[in-house]
């Protein structure tokens, strides 16, 4: 009988390797974009947490301070009453939300956990979505800083920053005055909060005034620190957030982009919200009945009743700004 070499497996190109029998392995936990944190929410420090009534407004009221007293008393003589008075903030809800629907055949044939990510998303696009809200509200602000930067004047409006009015610690040191001036209170050890865009931030540190200061006297003590936090220099905690405003070719040239960088204090932002069963302070994921008839489609989303307004102009300053390493072009 003959002998039969054993079978010899091959490939069609003949190499003698199996590359028609590789497959690909799939990873099977889904990554997202890249992602900030939410941050302007953080000065919003007066809520509606004892309103009388539900409504779709709230009304938030503070007393200003009553005039000093420098001159004695006269013995004989009686103090003349002074009236008190009062100014209000009145706080409009408005309804915001979005949703996404997973399908029966992507959840059929996916080996993701795609109503798990669909949540995920949701939940993202909730905060990322809040905290623009937020910033649109706070930066319609009234008081001003222009920076000056290397220009050879300080700027009176926005279409006088050029590319040279880059941020620096003078810009802080301003509106850390202007804000005590306005007797602002400030947050923790007396300091304010600075929300600041990271392109402006690279200017900031760049100078010698701040990195003799470096890493900004970081909270020592156990503190917490807050999300983008870099520290405390002039005043200021100052925080990067990726999600501040820039204004696109608003400066000086067509191409100059402006930057907006907030620095408030306590009572700078008034946050109102139901108070009535389901609602409350926080928005919620929701995941939306099933109604079709095959049962095909499963939505999930979010949805917030709130409302933001500006609580008292003085506990806010909104300096404008170009950056060094920003698209002028």
């Amino acid at each position: 009988m003959a002998f039969t070499p054993p079978l010899t497996l091959t490939n069609p190109t003949g190499t003698g390797q199996l590359t028609n029998q590789v497959t690909t392995a799939f990873e099977q936990i889904a990554y997202f974009a890249l992602r900030s944190q939410p941050l302007y929410e953080m000065v919003a420090d007066v809520r509606s947490t004892a309103q009388s009534h539900n409504a779709a407004t709230v009304q938030f009221t503070f007393y200003p301070n009553m005039a000093q007293v420098t001159g004695a008393l006269t013995e004989a003589t009686d103090v003349t009453p002074v009236a008190l008075t009062d100014s209000k903030v009145d706080v409009s809800l408005a309804e915001y939300g979005s949703s996404v629907i997973t399908t029966a055949l992507i959840r059929g044939t996916s080996f993701l956990n795609v109503d798990a990510d669909a949540a995920n998303i949701i939940g993202y696009n909730m905060v990322d979505s809040i905290d623009k809200v937020v910033s649109n509200v706070i930066m319609a602000g009234t008081n001003v800083i222009y920076a000056q930067g290397s220009m050879g004047s300080r700027p009176t409006s926005r279409v006088g920053i050029a590319d040279a009015a880059t941020f620096g610690a003078q810009e802080g040191r301003q509106a850390v005055a202007e804000l005590r001036t306005a007797s602002a209170p400030g947050f923790e050890n007396g300091n304010y909060i600075g929300l600041v865009h990271p392109d402006v931030s690279y200017d900031l540190r760049e100078q010698t005034a701040v990195t003799d200061v470096i890493q900004y006297q970081i909270r020592q003590e156990g503190a917490a620190v807050r999300n983008g936090s870099i520290g405390v220099f002039g005043g200021i905690e100052w925080i990067e957030n990726p999600r501040a405003p820039i204004l696109d070719d608003a400066g000086a040239t067509s191409t100059t982009n402006v930057y907006q960088t907030l620095v408030a204090g306590r009572q700078a932002l008034a946050k109102a919200f139901s108070r009535a069963p389901g609602f409350g302070e926080d928005p919620s994921v929701v995941f939306g009945p099933v109604t079709d008839t095959l049962r095909r489609f499963h939505p999930v989303g979010w949805y917030h009743l709130v409302g933001h307004a500006i609580f008292r102009q003085a506990a806010l300053q909104r300096i404008e700004s170009s950056s060094s390493i920003g698209d002028n072009t």
